[in-house]
């Protein structure tokens, strides 16, 4: 029987994008179903959990956060500037672009669309909060211009909510996390374990 699993993550979260494509993978391999999940973590999953947006935590804790993320770029052999020139930033509207696609082209679309997101922030410097990188995206990835506009409707915004409430509901308190049979693995460091659960190779 194929597993879904509930993807839920922030765009422009580091450690969702060291573990996109390994997780795409293996869910693929699995033959398993992916709901892609954007949500509002700062805004409102870290206020209700207990977490703290980067500039808020303690020194040695974002000392040591750049320190693992050089380490896991080099691992995992994906390119990764720690310290960006377009971040913090906000992930609302690529969130809902996201959602959009998902919605108008289904999850295969929306997790490469995620992919390029990432991508943009953490590999290529670009500022995602910006409408013409977000539309420049589309293009790359071979998707209709007209999901930008359709990421505006109220439809789509509600939507992120609601998502947003669904992982709050579902005990999520940070990204990424990935939701298999009510069990949640956090962080792209458990995806070994998401592998076990979904009965392929880590």
């Amino acid at each position: 029987m194929s597993r879904t699993v509930d993807y839920y993550f922030a765009p422009q979260s580091p450690w969702t994008y060291l573990g996109h494509a390994r997780f795409a993978a293996m869910a693929k391999a699995a033959g398993a179903t992916i709901r892609v999940l954007p949500v509002d973590l700062g805004g409102k999953v870290f206020p209700i959990s207990g977490g703290l947006p980067l500039p808020k935590r303690a020194p040695q804790r974002q000392a040591y956060r750049l320190v693992e993320l050089k380490r896991y770029s080099e691992f995992l052999k994906i390119p990764l500037h720690p310290q960006p020139k377009y971040f913090p930033v906000g992930g609302d509207d690529a969130a809902c672009l996201i959602i959009a696609v998902d919605q108008h082209d289904g999850p295969d679309a929306a997790m490469k669309i995620a992919g390029a997101i990432m991508a943009a922030v953490w590999a290529q410097e670009r500022n995602i909060g910006d409408d013409q990188v977000l539309a420049a995206l589309l293009a790359e990835c071979g998707l209709d211009a007209k999901r930008r506009a359709q990421a505006d409707s109220q439809e789509v915004r509600e939507r992120y909510e609601a998502y947003t409430q669904q992982a709050i509901a579902a005990g999520v308190f940070g990204a990424p996390s990935y939701v298999i049979d009510g069990e949640i693995f956090w962080g792209q460091d458990r995806l070994d374990f998401v592998a076990r659960k979904l009965g392929v190779s880590p």
